[in-house]
């Protein structure tokens, strides 16, 4: 159902990924070889414009690479989504007139990994209100204190999207948004990543003492809230789209294990295989059909961020329901795929069973059930 024609990641460097993801997954570990191999091909920097020296490519090939990288190793496609999504920040900024935006850009081509540093313990305002503290530095800078959670590529990244809350005067309380470096001595990583399913993310937690951000690192200042800013809406944008990407590939590799074990899986009673049980076609097909909606979505949504279509106050709430339209739909194609494949696929050495674990972390991550429902009734009825 899925024909693959991503042309930014190689079918070898798909099929070396694949093959090591099963060892990270059972032993909790980074991924490295996989971003060795990325790095390689140039995937950091494949959203980086040409004249940046990167490879200019789409919003939408790079959701159709990370459908494919998906296919291939849910959780490293989930940790360079981070990495993608603020590089595509990046390129935001610049094509919005925001020069803060290049050192994003410039960072990418020189080798920079980029940790996405914004979720924050019991905060469910997530992206519109920050509960670390950012308190004014010389010249402009910023020093952060706070926690942060779900820090992906724990080992790996070099610096980190972060943002905090100046309450330094009461007249302009809002948020700062910033660049920081890893700096051991202002920064703690935990090494506490020890879940059901994306293992091999190591989304440790991430604790700021006074992190500096220097003058030139600012992103930007904005009010608390929901904001059409560029900086607000370029990462919800780019996190939405590209979340959305790689929940597709958990579902669309599912329903392709499933075809493949039901068409060698026998049955007794029928003495055929059970790719010719009517219930067992209808299952399959029914995960198939969820996600080829969600993949004509995918196209539509990337094509308007690629364009600059303006939907005006659409943009947030439809971005939020094709994040929740792709992990549904990708629950329930692994779901159906699982249950079609039989018993089997109850035991940890099935694909099907790591698919399951690692396509349950969708329902974690922003925009929620609550917050989506909440933004179409404000849309329509307020």
């Amino acid at each position: 159902m899925y024909e693959r024609e991503n042309t930014l990641i190689s079918e070898t460097v798909l099929e070396k990924i694949a093959s090591h993801a099963v060892r990270h997954d059972n032993e909790n570990t980074f991924p490295h070889d996989d971003f060795e191999l990325l790095s390689e091909n140039g995937y950091f920097k494949a959203l980086v414009p040409l004249e940046f020296g990167g490879q200019g490519a789409t919003i939408s090939e790079v959701a159709r690479a990370q459908t494919e990288l998906a296919m291939a190793a849910p959780a490293t496609a989930l940790a360079i989504n981070m990495h993608q999504i603020i590089v595509a920040l990046g390129r935001h900024l610049v094509r919005s007139g925001r020069n803060e935006g290049e050192q994003i850009l410039r960072g990418a081509v020189a080798g920079e990994i980029y940790g996405f540093g914004i979720s924050e313990p019991g905060n469910d305002l997530v992206l519109f209100g920050s509960i670390t503290d950012a308190k004014p530095a010389d010249k402009g800078g910023y020093r952060f204190s706070g926690t942060k959670i779900f820090t992906s590529m724990g080992p790996a990244w070099t610096k980190l999207l972060t943002f905090g809350r100046d309450s330094s005067n009461r007249d302009n309380i809002h948020n700062v948004f910033a660049i920081i470096d890893r700096d051991p001595e202002h920064i703690e990583i935990k090494e506490d990543w020890d879940t059901l399913g994306m293992r091999a993310t190591q989304s440790f937690t991430t604790v700021l003492n006074e992190a500096y951000a220097r003058p030139d690192q600012i992103l930007g200042h904005v009010p608390s809230g929901p904001s059409g800013d560029p900086v607000v809406f370029g990462i919800f944008a780019y996190f939405e789209l590209l979340l959305a990407a790689t929940y597709s590939g958990i579902g669309l590799r599912a329903i392709e294990v499933a075809v493949d074990t039901v068409k060698r899986r026998n049955s007794v009673k029928n003495n055929s295989a059970y790719a010719t049980d009517p219930d067992i076609r209808w299952r399959i097909a029914n995960g198939a059909i969820v996600m080829n909606s969600v993949l004509a979505e995918l196209r539509d949504v990337a094509g308007d961020l690629e364009a600059g279509v303006n939907r005006g106050a659409k943009w947030m709430p439809q971005l939020s329901a094709l994040k929740n339209h792709a992990t549904e739909a990708a629950r329930i194609a692994v779901d159906e795929a699982i249950r079609s494949a039989g018993g089997s696929s109850y035991y940890n050495t099935n694909e099907l069973a790591r698919l399951y674990r690692d396509v349950l972390a969708g329902i974690f991550q922003p925009s929620d059930q609550e917050s989506l429902h909440a933004a179409w009734a404000h849309m329509l009825l307020d």
